[in-house]
């Protein structure tokens, strides 16, 4: 029999009723007030965590690529890892979330990120050090060379015939080892980040709201996403400074390095940052252990009627709230009909598709725009990576919790917030067209993309790397140790540049007396040649435009970005938002982020020149792409995919707006849920819902 409440009572321990009907003392309610901000603090610090170490990676595909000398397609598929690795475990993680403990599966997650990091790093104590292509000059006591135009020096095959393949091109007692497959791990280390990574998403987003205000909702998760977004900031920034480093940065003489970051041929400390990476997803798992199974809805004991209070002497001990057992099979007797539930509703087919899109264009940006700067622009892998971690990303940043921002403030419906985010996307849209205006010209390599200026060719293929300037140099056709002529032509090494004698060490080497060089109009024996392509200065001048232009996009794209995924949480039942974060995630992760590295890279590929050679023979990584073709594939993708989102935004908008009418049924279905919240969770709570679910006749009703 409960006892009468008096004043003093009251005043001293104040009690509320918990979901289960027992009473819960006030300082109870604001400790699950504050475990409600721990795990906003702590997700937001695993969305940096993954962020960050995921950044990393994609900043360091070039480093990759070049170091274990593959092409970008494979490249791809090392990053498309990290995608199969989310499609082992999305969908189970995602239907199985309100049933098992959120917060422990997430530490989960982390820690197996944290392994596939420092797995990754294997490689670079496994294999030797990185000996990059360059031709042999000896050097005499005078430090005067002899000559790199001579047959005494020229080794391996001779570039007689153009059409002559690099794959042929094995150097005599070469044995090929088990570091051609080193890549494994990398691509091992990526699987288990994808897997790790998987619950954070849909289990962390649908916790924050099951037990936060409606209003607050799309602010927290806003807020948890834009703070997340600091990681690829500083993932970017890390990548950058580590690729400025040599790879085996402290176990060799950087100064006697004849090449600089950004030779093609250069090699930054990729291994050193996933080392960092590793530790950091490591403490991000840490909070998660002690956070419980489930809280107390945001403000929800604040409604609750005095009426409804009492004091009970056994209840001033508070017990957490009992688990719900898991019965598997009655998880998969109710899987398909969640499945039909979810794709019978035609905004959620829509915003599948548009998912899918934008991460094919998302991803493709992000593993391939700092190999896209340094071929257009002209600039170092390092020092694109830094831009992109200290401009783009911020503004990305912003553009996101302004998002959020607005959509508390303005208390935005779903029918505005598909205005809003098919007119930012329309905007940055057009923006993306623009890009196109940033030509450069391609890099004049002779034999390549430029001839012989003056001089008569040896063979009439279309690459022609022998002309009778160098006919006599006997010069490799599969070495890339490129030089710049006086003239600015660049050249694929000094043999090829017809270069008799050479000054200096290192990369300040000087090539003289270049008869490719004298036959362009300069005077005999004056002409000479430096380590290095030559500079483009129309490609450094356009390069500010371009970045202004992408600023501007990425903030259109970001400001759209949580109106967008707010959608998704409005359009569907309550029971089934961690499921349909699942399978939003996985359909942009499947048929977008698996794929479009690997037809990015290949297509990339295809706009190669020049190839760089394997130690044992084959095929490396690229040393020159046509800019021009390289721009038009690069670019021309991803106006064409966005085009396509274009296109479902509108149908997007149309079908919410119709839905959802303003005097419609939907909406007035919406509202006396609403209002009718308190007395449906006294229902759910006898019939054992979950925590922050509807009764299933409830939610067909409103919702279908």
């Amino acid at each position: 029999m409960d006892r009468p409440v008096t004043a003093g009572q009251l005043k001293e321990k104040s009690l509320f009723q918990d979901s289960d009907g027992s009473a819960v003392p006030a300082r109870t309610v604001c400790h699950n007030c504050s475990k409600l901000k721990i795990f906003l603090g702590a997700l937001a610090f695993s969305f940096f965590a993954k962020g960050f170490s995921g950044s990393y990676m994609k900043s360091m595909s070039s480093q990759i690529e070049r170091r274990f000398e593959i092409s970008s397609s494979i490249v791809g598929i090392i990053d498309g890892s990290f995608e199969i690795g989310n499609l082992m475990v999305m969908v189970l993680v995602s239907y199985l979330g309100p049933r098992v403990h959120r917060p422990k599966i997430i530490a989960v997650g982390c820690l197996i990120m944290s392994v596939g990091a420092f797995l990754s790093v294997m490689p670079q104590f496994l294999m030797g050090r990185y000996n990059y292509e360059r031709i042999t000059v000896s050097v005499d006591n005078s430090s005067t060379s002899v000559s790199a135009c001579s047959p005494a020096w020229s080794e391996g095959p001779a570039a007689t015939d153009a059409t002559e393949t690099l794959s042929t091109v094995i150097n005599a007692g070469c044995e090929k080892t088990t570091n051609s497959y080193l890549w494994l791990f990398v691509l091992v280390g990526n699987l288990l980040r994808g897997i790790g990574e998987a619950p954070i998403m849909p289990l962390g987003v649908s916790y924050i709201d099951d037990f936060s205000k409606e209003e607050n909702s799309a602010f927290y998760i806003g807020l948890v996403r834009s703070s997340g977004m600091f990681g690829p900031t500083l993932g970017f920034l890390l990548g950058s400074f580590c690729a400025s480093l040599w790879v085996d940065v402290g176990a060799v003489d950087v100064d006697a390095i004849s090449i600089n970051p950004k030779d093609t041929r250069w090699v930054g400390a990729w291994w050193l940052g996933l080392l960092i990476c590793g530790a950091v997803n490591f403490i991000a798992s840490l909070p998660f252990w002690f956070l419980p199974y489930s809280l107390p809805k945001e403000g929800e004991n604040e409604n609750l009627k005095m009426s409804h209070l009492s004091v009970q002497g056994d209840h001033c001990k508070m017990d957490p709230p009992a688990q719900p057992q898991l019965k598997f099979s009655e998880a998969v007797k109710d899987f398909l009909p969640a499945v039909r539930k979810l794709f019978g509703n035609p905004i959620f087919v829509v915003f599948i598709f548009l998912t899918i899109l934008q991460y094919n264009s998302l991803v493709g940006i992000i593993t391939y725009e700092p190999k896209f700067m340094e071929q257009q622009f002209n600039v170092s892998v390092a020092k694109a990576i830094f831009l992109i971690g200290v401009v783009l990303l911020p503004v990305t940043i912003l553009g996101m919790f302004l998002g959020g921002f607005l959509i508390k403030k303005f208390k935005l419906h779903i029918t505005e917030m598909a205005k809003f985010a098919c007119i930012t996307f329309l905007v940055a849209y057009l923006l993306n067209l623009l890009y196109f205006t940033c030509s450069c010209e391609v890099l004049q390599v002779a034999g390549l993309t430029a001839p012989y200026s003056g001089i008569k060719h040896i063979s009439s293929s279309k690459h022609v790397y022998v002309a009778s300037c160098n006919a006599e140099c006997s010069c490799k056709v599969d070495q890339w140790d490129p030089v710049c002529g006086d003239n600015g032509i660049t050249y694929m090494t000094a043999c090829f540049a017809g270069c008799k004698s050479s000054s200096g060490t290192g990369r300040n080497m000087v090539f003289h007396n270049c008869s490719c060089v004298e036959g362009q109009g300069l005077g005999l024996g004056n002409s000479s040649a430096v380590l290095g392509q030559c500079q483009r200065e129309s490609c450094t001048k356009a390069f500010p435009y371009f970045l202004a232009l992408q600023t501007a996009c990425a903030f259109f794209l970001a400001l759209g970005g949580t109106p967008t995924y707010m959608i998704m949480f409005r359009s569907v039942s309550p029971d089934l938002k961690s499921f349909a974060v699942g399978i939003e995630t996985l359909g942009g992760r499947v048929l977008g982020g698996l794929p479009a590295p690997i037809y990015f890279g290949a297509l990339i590929d295809e706009t190669c020149l020049k190839w760089g050679t394997k130690s044992c023979g084959g095929s490396g990584s690229c040393r020159v792409y046509d800019t021009k073709e390289f721009r038009n594939v690069y670019l021309g993708l991803i106006a064409g995919l966005r085009a396509g989102c274009c296109l479902l935004y509108l149908v997007l908008s149309v079908l919410i707006m119709k839905r959802f009418k303003p005097d419609g049924k939907e909406m007035a279905d919406i509202k006396n849920a609403e209002r009718s919240a308190s007395k449906e969770l006294d229902t759910a709570n006898k019939r054992e819902i979950l925590p922050g679910s509807r009764t299933s006749e409830e939610s067909e009703e409103t919702y279908m």
